[in-house]
């Protein structure tokens, strides 16, 4: 199995960017479909970005409007979440996830994810 170590949450000012990873160990990230989801406080974790295990599709949340964009880098078995242009309502601990099957479309869903990091928290200050 998979071991995910999200990194690069911190405190910015609304507008200003953040570049979060999530390094894999155990397991080639090529051996699975990744997302990103988020959890505010109060609320329930929701689907942020995601991406084939072959780096084919990466959709997007309808909130992430093009601020955001979604990659990996194989020789590092690192996925990474750019952030641009945060706004107040983008703060929440961010989470890395790992699938259970590799798609030709990964999956929005929260059940579809087995393996998960610990979270990075992002706080956008306005």
């Amino acid at each position: 199995q998979v071991q995910l170590v999200e990194s690069g949450g911190g405190l910015v000012q609304a507008g200003g960017s953040l570049r979060l990873s999530c390094a894999a160990s155990g397991r080639t990230i090529s051996s699975y479909d990744l997302g990103w989801f988020r959890q505010a406080p109060g609320k329930e974790r929701e689907f942020v970005a995601a991406i084939t295990w072959s780096g084919s599709r990466a959709p997007y949340a309808d909130f992430v409007n093009g601020r955001f964009t979604i990659s990996r880098d194989t020789a590092k078995n690192t996925v990474y979440l750019r952030m641009n242009s945060l706004k107040p309502e983008d703060t929440a601990i961010y989470y890395c996830a790992a699938a259970g099957a590799r798609t030709e479309y990964p999956a929005a869903q929260i059940g579809e994810y087995v393996y998960w990091g610990q979270g990075t928290q992002v706080t956008v200050a306005s």
